[in-house]
């Protein structure tokens, strides 16, 4: 049994029916299609690399104690590789929908917490996977790890047959309850013990006050914020329903304007972003001047040993996306200087040490604070942007070269816009989740971005050092 740690904790408790919390993905391959019997073997060979696919979540009576991963005595792999089609020759609108659907659709809770779905039908001979992982499993640069489930560097690999497995005896009840107590006692004083190291207490006493200190340096730049007029008309209540976009973009254009106008990659992805939002909001007629789009952008804190490991090792910054001014340019530098700043911020903060204090919270003020956040909403950003870099090689399942993937991120909590970014290869992609009912325009922000790496594109094209080039 493993417990969860708080950070994933708090995906789990923030799931509700409104707001279902996996992160998923839509890859593209070459045909023609596996059959389905092929992939259920391949990934009953992979499964005993990541034991977790075959638990699912024991939560603690009173949540005394964070949830706990045990075996699921009744895992069946066919409920969780599911097979489907889109009308043949099916395009991208078609496999637009069919994804938005499923990616739409929460996972069941009492099983473990994935699917995968095989589909066919797409035009020339082309095939799908469509994959779903609960966030409390898996944060985004650690599910990159795992495509090691799946996926394979070369088109000849050779792969493990299934093997049995037997799956080990749950916890009473009453055993649950007890190890919870007696984990909420114990376990602040290890975790106190871990953080001071040699120092004993009073260095963790120092730690927290450098953290302070270093904590204190980003007031001035959240009284700004304060200050700062938001699209908040962006922010609402969440329904059941999403509607999905994505768009595409090539990695070496990106680069030119990075070369060209400074920055980085990471920076003119938000700039493009802003003019999508920035179109969306001229559309509805709510642009105005000094408005800002303020966007979560999600930062990976794992270390280089944590690589492949199933939990959240996630810290935020909030990026204010200027989509009031015109100039293209201009919104560059002004992401690049916040961006600059947060870097900054980052590197005086010791945000791994900020996330294991979660260990400290009582896991019943965690699971109520949790749930009493969702239900009230908020309004302090409008949108999570969050870019996962991905490989530069070539990836293949059962000998078919994956040609294209789009990354899927959840909304929740009163932000009802994501959008996921992905590299492979020489490319870009975006995938655009956002709630039904509150972006019927949701084409607007994705023609948009595109609209921003064109104009970028043209800016950098037109330097000087450009031209002399």
């Amino acid at each position: 049994m493993d417990r969860m740690s708080p950070t994933d904790a708090g995906f789990y408790y923030a799931e509700s029916e409104d707001t279902p919390l996996h992160v998923g993905s839509v890859a593209v391959f070459e045909g023609p299609a596996p059959s389905y019997g092929d992939v259920v073997r391949l990934l009953m060979g992979k499964l005993p690399l990541v034991p977790r696919y075959r638990q699912r979540v024991r939560r603690v009576p009173l949540d005394l104690g964070r949830p706990l991963w045990v075996d699921d005595p009744h895992f069946q792999v066919l409920y969780h590789v599911r097979h489907t089609a889109v009308p043949s020759p099916g395009g991208e609108e078609q496999l637009r929908n069919l994804a938005g659907r499923v990616l739409g659709q929460r996972l069941d809770l009492a099983k473990p917490l994935w699917e995968l779905w095989l589909v066919e039908g797409l035009a020339d001979g082309r095939w799908a996977l469509i994959s779903k992982v609960h966030h409390c499993m898996v944060d985004g640069v650690a599910g990159t790890d795992l495509m090691q489930l799946l996926f394979d560097l070369t088109p000849d690999a050779v792969h493990a047959e299934p093997q049995d497995w037997t799956p080990q005896r749950g916890p009473s009840s009453l055993g649950v309850a007890a190890g919870a107590v007696q984990d909420a006692l114990t376990h602040p004083l290890r975790e106190l013990t871990r953080l001071s190291g040699a120092g004993g207490v009073r260095g963790a006493g120092r730690s927290a006050v450098a953290a302070g200190r270093s904590l204190a340096a980003t007031v001035p730049a959240v009284t700004r914020q304060l200050a700062t007029p938001t699209a908040r008309s962006l922010n609402g209540p969440i329904g059941p329903h999403r509607r999905w976009a994505w768009a595409d973009a090539d990695l070496e254009d990106l680069r030119a304007v990075r070369t060209a106008l400074g920055g980085t990659v990471n920076d003119v992805v938000l700039a493009a972003i802003t003019r999508g939002f920035r179109d969306l909001l001229d559309g509805r007629g709510s642009l105005r001047d000094g408005l800002v789009v303020r966007s979560m952008v999600p930062v990976s804190v794992r270390q280089a040993d944590q690589r492949g490991q199933l939990d959240n090792q996630v810290s935020a910054v909030f990026v204010d996306l200027p989509v009031a001014e015109r100039d293209p340019v201009a919104r560059l530098d002004s992401v690049r200087r916040q961006m600059d700043e947060h870097k900054r911020l980052m590197q005086a903060v010791d945000a791994r040490s900020i996330i294991a204090m979660g260990d400290f919270v009582a896991p019943t003020l965690l699971s109520l604070g949790v749930r009493a956040a969702m239900a009230a909403g908020q309004v302090w950003y409008q949108a999570v942007t969050t870019n996962v870099p991905g490989p530069r090689v070539p990836l293949y399942v059962l000998g078919r070269r994956m040609c294209s993937a789009h990354a899927y991120v959840p909304i929740a909590g009163g932000t009802r816009v994501s959008i996921g970014i992905f590299s492979y290869l020489s490319s870009m992609t975006f995938g655009i989740n956002a709630d039904f009912d509150a972006f019927p325009d949701i084409d607007v922000l994705s023609r948009g971005i595109c609209a921003g790496l064109a104009e970028l594109l043209a800016a950098a094209q037109a330097t000087p050092a450009a031209a002399a080039t």
